[in-house]
């Protein structure tokens, strides 16, 4: 419908079509409108000087953890506290989630590839280093731990250092704790990392390294990245070569672990050495 026409010189009033008013296709053109207001997206906003939603619920899951302790809080709660300081303007709780999701448990997530960590949607590589740090500083107190100990006399100690370090490592790394005649820690070493199911190690290497620190027995320690711990055909050969080069020096193989995601496994107990 035109518009009405008004005085001479006037302009008439523009017409209106529907297509200005709905978006749709014509002829191959797609015509739009300026969207409407997203209503559940102003219905999450806060009003100007008004706290975020999240503000609450970081102070009551403070108020938690610090009233009944670590054991009262979720695995995705204990990872959301911890990364409010790495995002302390956001709602953490959704990459708390994502984390959990796309590595399966906290220590998982602890122990991830840093550059796998930054992929998840929310981390980045700020993130990362965060979770990271805490891995280091776990790795550290358990080792710190281990060496107040004798070793051998020390299982849990021992198996609980060795998953801190390696059970979710994505290749397969050989190490070797250095023992002195009191059966404590002189050293730990990785003497190789290798792929997801191979990781060469020499036995030369291990008596010499052995003789260098003045060694008098060995733990030999590796992890299976497939998750599975029970010790393979070529695990079983390598330790009986070790064993042989070691007892040339005069040194003696107490144990060999291999570490996997669902626990540990010993050659000793498994009557393997």
């Amino acid at each position: 419908m035109a518009g009405r026409s008004g005085k001479p010189g006037d302009r008439p009033t523009p017409r209106v079509e529907d297509s200005e008013m709905f978006p749709f296709k014509l002829d191959g053109i797609e015509l739009t409108t300026t969207p409407a207001p997203n209503r559940a997206s102003a219905k999450r906003a806060a009003p100007a000087g008004e706290k975020p939603h999240y503000h609450d619920h970081r102070a009551r899951l403070r108020q938690r953890f610090a009233e009944a302790g670590p054991s009262s809080l979720a695995d995705y709660e204990l990872l959301e506290l911890f990364l409010f300081r790495a995002i302390p303007r956001q709602d953490t709780k959704p990459l708390a989630k994502a984390l959990l999701q796309r590595f399966g448990t906290l220590d998982a997530v602890l122990a991830a590839p840093a550059q796998r960590i930054a992929e998840v949607n929310g981390a980045g590589p700020a993130v990362a280093q965060e979770i990271k740090l805490v891995q280091a500083m776990l790795e550290r107190a358990s080792k710190a731990e281990l060496k107040q100990r004798t070793v051998i006399s020390s299982w849990s100690q021992l198996v609980n250092y060795c998953r801190v370090s390696m059970a979710h490592e994505p290749r397969e790394q050989f190490r070797v704790l250095f023992l002195d005649t009191k059966n404590q820690l002189i050293a730990d070493e990785v003497m190789n990392q290798g792929t997801v199911d191979h990781a060469p190690v020499y036995p030369r290497e291990v008596a010499r390294r052995a003789l260098e620190l003045s060694a008098a027995s060995v733990i030999l320690v590796h992890n299976h990245p497939s998750g599975d711990p029970r010790p393979s055909a070529a695990d079983i050969a390598i330790t009986r070569e070790i064993v042989a080069a070691a007892n040339a020096v005069s040194v003696k193989v107490h144990d060999h672990l291999v570490i996997g995601r669902t626990g540990a496994e010993s050659f000793k107990s498994l009557g393997l050495l």
